[in-house]
Formats: structure tokens, C-alpha cells, sequence
């Protein structure tokens, strides 16, 4: 004979079950458990209760699993990566800062002791390349010098990588990236070449509307490979960067006109040692800002985009056209005017030469208009 009570548990027992299901119906590996005391004397508070069973009074409460939050979380871990920073300098530091603030993880490794620095902005710190590539990152970045990068790259252990890596760099010059990873990397390696165009300087206090340049030379065809790469460009697309997607060859040859021109003119003016004054202008103000930006970066950064840039040659050709052309502008002004002084107005009509300026494709200058008034007479 099936008593009352045993009837009213079990009742109970099953209300608990099909609640638990519909509440949790993707969660079967957290088990919950749900028990009824089996004799009314044990709660005295639910004895009033026991003819109504259990029931469920609020469906709002908080759960002993969250569903929404799980998934966040989950959401946040697929979009953080594992970067290892090869070339811990200022710029590998730089870079690195902005990672760690995102909430990725950042292993690096230098040819200098950067440990204790690592460790105080969150970074882990490899002295050997063998022991960073175990750690399987999803991404190898290259911060390292531009004539050193080679050398780095034939260096590090990649059979202990994922066949899927992602390798980055951020050098000055781009087709010789490109070339160097095509060359070196087996083609199960993904190869994104990028180019920030600003430093530890110049982006100091915001990458707000700061340039960063890249170009997805190689990227496996897969979801995931893709949302990768994609993970990566977001973090500068969420520092405020103006994202530029071009070839390498068209970033060379645009760097070559104002980088490298940029730099050259920062270290001629370093030569010349100048110094602030007490009537300083402000173009005279942004020359020392000049000065300071590029002196601030090394010779070999400079040397590089001199040596890798195969445009760089023409804009050295083009400055010493240029400065040429300028002073014989000068001196055909003082010419005239002494000619003047000596002659008197005998001298009036004669027409001053003025010089052609430099042609956009770097050609030798044109000649002077009155050499060819000259050979028009002739």
C-alpha cells in the first residue's frame, strides 16, 4: 500500500527535476541535487507546508550558474591571445603595455635582461627562445632592429610552434619583411606584415587617429586563423589607431617620401646641435620637437630605412638636387644685385634665371629659364 506522504515526496521530488531541467538545460555536467527532508519533524518551519509540496517562488533568483555570464567569459577568452614579444626594447615594451591593458597575454624574450621590467608591467619573460615557443603563442611578434631581423628569425625554434602561428613584425620597411618571412617561414605559417607609424614618443599620451599600417600577406583558409588576425588588428583598432590596409610596396614607397625624409631632416638638424632660445618661433619650436623625436631612435632604425628601402636612394638624390637648386637660387639673387650695383640700370632688363622645381619622379632638375632663353636666341 503506496502511503500519502510517499506519494507527496515523490510529486515533490519530481517538480524539483522538471525545474531544474528547464532552468538548466545545457548545464548536465554541474550537477545540482534537491532534497526533501523525510520527516516533517526534522524542519519544523516547512510542516505547514507539507500538503502544498515545493514550490518555486522565485524564478529570478540567482543561480548557482550563470548562464549569460559563462558566455562572456567564454566570448572574452576566444578573443584574447598569447603574444611573444621577440625584441623586448622600448618599442617591444611599448607595444606591450597597450597588450596587457587589453587583457592578452604577453611572453618576451630579448638578447638583454628585460626580466624585472617584464615582470612589473605583467609580461613573462623567456631567456631562452625554446622554453617561450613551448609556451605556444598564438602570435610571434618581431620588434627587433631592422638589420638584426634576419638573423632573429632563422634563430628561433619554430618546429616547437603551432603549425598555425601567426608571425608579425613591425619594421620601418615592409617588402623586405615580406621577402624574409616568405623565404624563412614554411607556408603553414600565417604572415602579417604591419607597420605603426608612431612611437614611444609621438604616441606617449594617445594612438588616437595615429596611422597603423598593414598588409595579410599569408593567412591559412580557416575561420579561425582569420578571426585571429582580426583579434590582433582590434587591438590597435581599439587604441584609437586609423587603420590603412595596403601593399608593402606602396608603404615603402609612400615612407620613403616622408618617414625616411622625416628622419633624414631630424638628424641633419641634430648635427647642427641647436638649442632653445628665449625667442624661440613656433616653427623654430617644432624643429626641436623634430630633433627630439627622431634623435630619440636609434642609428640602426635610421640605417635601416636607408639600406631596405630600395626608394630611399632616389629621396637622398632628390635632397641634394634639391639643396643645390636652392642655393643657386640664393646666389643668383645676390649676382643680380651686385650686378646691379655695379652697372646701374644698364643691367634692368636682364631677366634673373629661376630655377625649375624638382619633378615628382626624381629626375635630374630641369634647366634654368634662361639658359633656355638662351638656346630659343641660338
Amino acid at each position: 500500500m503506496i502511503s500519502f506522504s510517499s506519494v507527496q515526496s515523490t510529486a515533490a521530488t519530481a517538480c524539483v527535476a522538471a525545474t531544474r531541467t528547464a532552468l538548466l538545460p545545457h548545464y548536465d555536467s554541474h550537477k545540482l541535487s534537491f532534497s526533501l527532508p523525510s520527516k516533517p519533524s526534522q524542519f519544523p518551519c516547512y510542516s505547514h507546508r507539507r500538503q502544498h509540496g515545493l514550490r518555486i517562488r522565485a524564478i529570478d533568483a540567482a543561480q548557482p550558474y550563470d548562464y549569460e555570464a559563462h558566455l562572456v567569459h567564454r566570448f572574452v577568452q576566444s578573443t584574447r591571445l598569447k603574444i611573444a614579444v621577440i625584441g623586448f626594447g622600448n618599442f617591444g615594451q611599448f607595444l606591450a603595455k597597450a597588450f596587457i591593458r587589453q587583457g592578452h597575454t604577453v611572453f618576451a624574450h630579448s638578447r638583454s635582461d628585460y626580466a624585472s621590467i617584464a615582470e612589473s608591467l605583467g609580461a613573462a619573460f623567456f631567456f631562452d627562445t625554446h622554453d617561450l615557443c613551448e609556451q605556444h603563442p598564438d602570435v610571434i611578434l618581431l620588434c627587433t632592429s631592422i638589420i638584426s631581423t634576419e638573423s632573429v628569425l632563422r634563430s628561433l625554434p619554430i618546429q616547437r610552434l603551432k603549425r598555425n602561428t601567426l608571425f608579425v613584425d613591425v619594421l620601418s620597411v615592409k617588402e623586405f619583411a615580406k621577402n624574409i618571412f616568405l623565404q624563412v617561414l614554411p607556408t603553414h605559417f600565417d604572415i602579417l606584415c604591419t607597420h605603426p607609424m608612431f612611437g614611444p614618443e609621438s604616441g606617449k599620451n594617445s594612438w588616437q587617429n595615429l596611422p597603423f599600417v598593414y598588409d595579410k600577406v599569408r593567412i591559412g583558409n580557416e575561420d579561425s586563423r582569420f578571426a585571429r588576425v582580426e583579434n590582433f588588428l582590434d587591438i590597435f583598432q581599439k587604441e584609437g589607431c586609423r587603420m590603412v590596409e595596403m601593399t608593402c610596396a606602396e608603404h615603402d614607397k609612400y615612407a620613403a617620401g616622408s618617414q625616411f625624409i622625416t628622419h633624414t631632416m631630424g638628424r641633419i638638424l641634430e648635427k647642427l646641435q641647436l638649442d632653445s632660445t628665449p625667442i624661440n618661433t613656433k616653427g623654430y619650436e617644432t624643429l626641436l620637437d623634430l630633433v627630439e623625436n627622431t634623435a630619440s631612435d636609434s642609428f640602426d632604425l635610421y640605417y635601416g630605412l636607408f639600406m631596405y628601402n630600395k626608394n630611399a636612394m632616389e629621396q637622398i638624390e632628390r635632397l641634394d638636387l634639391a639643396f643645390e637648386a636652392l642655393k643657386q637660387e640664393l646666389f643668383g639673387h645676390l649676382h643680380e644685385l651686385l650686378r646691379k650695383q655695379l652697372f646701374g640700370k644698364s643691367e634692368e632688363e636682364t631677366r634673373r634665371p629661376v630655377l625649375a622645381k624638382l619633378p615628382k619622379n626624381g629626375t635630374p632638375l630641369l634647366p634654368a629659364q634662361s639658359e633656355t632663353l638662351e638656346n630659343n636666341d641660338n
